[in-house]
């Protein structure tokens, strides 16, 4: 999971572009782009197509709700308006075999679950790892799995190998973020134990992570493992990766809980699964250790 091929054709976007694992809060909307990438040719599947819940049916179109800020996953293209990445060509090939289009939205992390509730979004794209507290807000088909790691500034010394290892550090989270939740968890830990309490700097985006831990804010980020990989790569040594990556978990796309679309979503996955499609997706952009074989709905196992 932590090895990765460098991406072909697409500008590196240095310290400004990765994004996260998260939750929900607040609702902020942004632009909306329809992503322009396509891997390959599925094609509709008829009786796939006819699952689809009518009133998306009807209008032909999923409205995807992603933070573009966390590539290899999502990111804007060198356009500043065209997302691209993992998951917008893998909802794009879903949205062919179900007979749909996708239009992606750009908007922040943590308001892409309550727009969901919102009905903002029939869909929310955006590395959301499946866990069981999500659940309770929306439904999930798993399609990946990633761990968390840690990250520093390459002539940093943070002395972090485990999450036990950040107490009395500086550590930088994007709001709402899995990474969030686990290191204000450990900080609870730390004072219990008479240990320092972590100093947690959390930002609307992981754009703002990653300018913590470049000018020296923070001591060490958090971020899902395949981002925290493609970053070190793309940025001519400016970050390293540090201790040991952990908790791996699947990454889920987000439905309205009870829609209908669920079920057609998880059939159009293993569909491009069986076609080959889903593998060629992610080795374009170097992310194929993080393949699974058994999609599921809402397979959180936390």
């Amino acid at each position: 999971m932590i090895s990765f091929l460098a991406r072909l054709g697409v500008p590196v976007l240095a310290v400004l572009a990765i994004a996260g694992c998260g939750s929900s809060s607040s609702t902020t909307t942004s632009s909306s782009t329809p992503t322009t990438t396509t891997t390959g040719g599925t094609g509709t599947v008829a009786a796939i197509a006819a699952k689809v819940p009518a009133a998306i049916k009807s209008k032909g179109t999923l409205v995807v709700g992603t933070e573009a800020q966390y590539a290899p996953n999502e990111f804007l293209a060198s356009d500043g308006h065209t997302i691209i990445g993992m998951d917008p060509d893998l909802v794009t090939a879903l949205a062919e075999v179900m007979g749909l289009k996708a239009k992606f939205n750009d908007a922040q992390f943590e308001a892409i679950i309550p727009g969901i509730q919102a009905g903002r979004y029939d869909i929310g794209a955006s590395s959301f790892t499946d866990t069981k507290e999500r659940e309770k807000k929306v439904d999930f088909v798993t399609y990946f799995n990633a761990g968390v790691s840690f990250y520093a500034k390459s002539s940093a010394n943070p002395g972090v190998e485990t999450l036990a290892d950040i107490c009395g550090k500086t550590v930088g989270v994007e709001k709402g973020t899995v990474e969030q939740e686990q290191s204000e968890e450990q900080s609870k830990k730390c004072t219990k134990e008479g240990k320092k309490a972590v100093t947690v700097l959390s930002f609307p985006g992981q754009n703002q992570v990653n300018l913590a831990i470049a000018s020296g804010r923070a001591e060490v980020g958090l971020a899902d493992s395949p981002v925290v990989a493609y970053q070190i790569k793309q940025n001519n040594g400016q970050f390293k990766l540090i201790g040991k990556t952990y908790e791996y978990a699947p990454y889920g796309l987000a439905v309205p809980k009870n829609s209908g679309l669920a079920q057609p979503m998880l059939e159009a996955l293993k569909q491009l699964m069986a076609s080959g499609r889903y593998k060629a997706i992610l080795e374009r952009w170097g992310i194929q250790e993080g393949a699974i074989s058994n999609p599921k709905i809402n397979g959180a196992i936390s």
